[in-house]
């Protein structure tokens, strides 16, 4: 088996234009709202082996404040500019290169890439508008292969908000 965790970037701020997208920092809400997805997802044993997190200074941040909470070594954290902006194609393909002995990896990346992917693993009508910022998706595949799993079966295993964690 293979587990898949997407992860939108936390909330970030846009009040300052002359910093550039890639740069934007994350608002106080968008910190303490990632600190409670990671807490929930320590209270559920998820660990993963591998986070792969975009370039972008959101994401990464999202995916230190993950780390941090779950216990997943900081500076182990693989960072990727492939994830900013990638569509659910180039974000696929980075599964394709881990080598079999990761089981779990979580990704941590940006709309609307994010919730295409997210959409190509549920089935009609649980098609979701929006992927929220700070949210984790997870996904289950009938394979010990990356490279097999868009050819096997899947389960939606998960879906985690802010607002569907009840403290």
């Amino acid at each position: 088996m293979k587990t898949l965790y997407i992860v939108r970037h936390a909330k970030s701020s846009w009040d300052d234009f002359s910093v550039s997208d890639h740069d934007r920092k994350l608002l106080p809400m968008g910190v303490k709202r990632t600190k409670k997805v990671a807490a929930w997802l320590k209270k559920q044993g998820i660990l993963p082996d591998k986070i792969i997190s975009s370039t972008a200074v959101r994401a990464y941040e999202t995916a230190r404040l993950l780390a941090k909470g779950m216990g997943f070594p900081v500076g182990k954290i693989e960072a990727t500019r492939a994830l900013y902006g990638a569509d659910p194609e180039e974000a696929e393909a980075l599964l394709f290169e881990l080598p079999d002995t990761v089981k779990s990896v979580m990704m941590v990346g940006h709309n609307p890439g994010f919730t295409d992917w997210v959409n190509e693993f549920f089935r009609n009508p649980q098609k979701i508008d929006n992927l929220p910022t700070s949210a984790v998706v997870a996904i289950r595949f009938d394979t010990d292969q990356w490279e097999d799993i868009s050819l096997v079966s899947h389960q939606v295993i998960f879906m985690a908000t802010p607002k569907l964690i009840k403290e």
